[in-house]
């Protein structure tokens, strides 16, 4: 079973997106914590300079590591999966990408 973040720091990690990407005209309640970062329509339509910036944003405020591309992949995904990784990584918590919780159960 995945451990799963508090809606606070849902909230802070949305901040922090869409400030670190300039999103001034979007505010972090339309964000949907499970909508796809990379989806156009659904999510914030970021592309992979966008999550670059993202990782080293989550790097300097949460001092999290994402080094692993295939997990990186699974965890700049959707305000959900981010704050799930980051909670994880704040408690010493192993993170289950979704995929991974969803073929196990």
């Amino acid at each position: 079973m995945r451990e799963t973040a508090s809606p606070e720091l849902k909230l802070e990690i949305k901040l922090l997106i869409l400030e670190t990407l300039k999103f001034d005209d979007v505010t972090p309640e339309e964000v949907d914590d499970a909508a796809l970062l990379f989806d156009e329509e659904e999510g914030l339509g970021i592309d992979s300079v966008d999550a670059l910036e993202i990782v080293a944003a989550l790097q300097r405020k949460y001092g999290v590591r994402i080094d692993d591309q295939n997990i990186g992949r699974f965890i700049i995904r959707s305000i959900d999966t981010i704050s799930d990784f980051v909670h994880c990584q704040q408690n010493g918590l192993p993170f289950v990408p979704p995929e991974v919780d969803e073929e196990q159960a």
